[in-house]
């Protein structure tokens, strides 16, 4: 895509949106990483109702090393998907306890390389909780990204690469978050509202359902 259009589809967003931010709830690096683990397949209402009481229950990772598995699989099974859930949160922690002193890196390989953790929840924590430079690539960012033209890719480490590609360093963070709220609150995988739309020049598909 042009230089001039990505950056009208940046600026168009970010006046519809301007208070897009992670909505998720959290106290600390580690909390938010809890957090992103539960939100696969999940409304980000949903965790924050399951992190109000987790959180109150265990909020470092000494807690949920050591926290037995059925009781932290009852406390998040509303999330869906439970079980793994459970088993990744409860490795994480003992990983970062014996391999990060109980820290939650800041580095996108360190954090990649924790149990459970993904590409998607790897660039989310390091954009959120240090700053850092990658494209965390969800459901929202991967539909809007090829319906607005900004990737064709099949794969969200397609669409990724094609993202940071394009995406000045300093833009990726706002640009993901602008990304989820459009995804979020008007192009909608099912229903998108077109009439709302301030970039429907750059979409596949005006008027209809378009592709995800």
């Amino acid at each position: 895509m042009e230089r001039s259009n990505l950056d009208n589809i940046l600026d168009r967003l970010d006046a519809k949106y301007p208070d897009a931010h992670c909505e998720l709830d959290f106290g600390s690096p580690f909390q938010l990483l809890v957090a992103v683990i539960l939100s696969a397949q999940c409304t980000d209402k949903r965790v924050n109702i399951v992190t109000e009481t987790l959180f109150k229950r265990a909020s470092t990772p000494k807690d949920f090393a050591e926290m037995p598995i059925e009781e932290l699989e009852s406390l998040i099974r509303s999330c869906g998907f439970y079980h793994n859930k459970a088993r990744n949160i409860k490795n994480m922690s003992i990983d970062l306890l014996t391999r990060f002193g109980g820290e939650v890196p800041s580095g996108f390989d360190d954090l990649l390389s924790l149990a459970g953790v993904g590409r998607k929840t790897a660039n989310v924590v390091s954009g959120v909780a240090f700053g850092g430079d990658g494209i965390a690539v969800d459901t929202h960012v991967f539909r809007v990204s090829r319906r607005l033209g900004l990737s064709s890719g099949k794969t969200p480490y397609d669409v990724e690469k094609d993202l940071t590609a394009q995406i000045e360093p300093q833009m990726r963070n706002r640009a993901h978050h602008l990304f989820i709220f459009h995804g979020r609150y008007c192009c909608k995988s099912q229903r998108p509202e077109c009439g709302n739309c301030p970039v429907t020049e750059y979409c596949a598909s005006i008027g209809g359902r378009a592709e995800d």
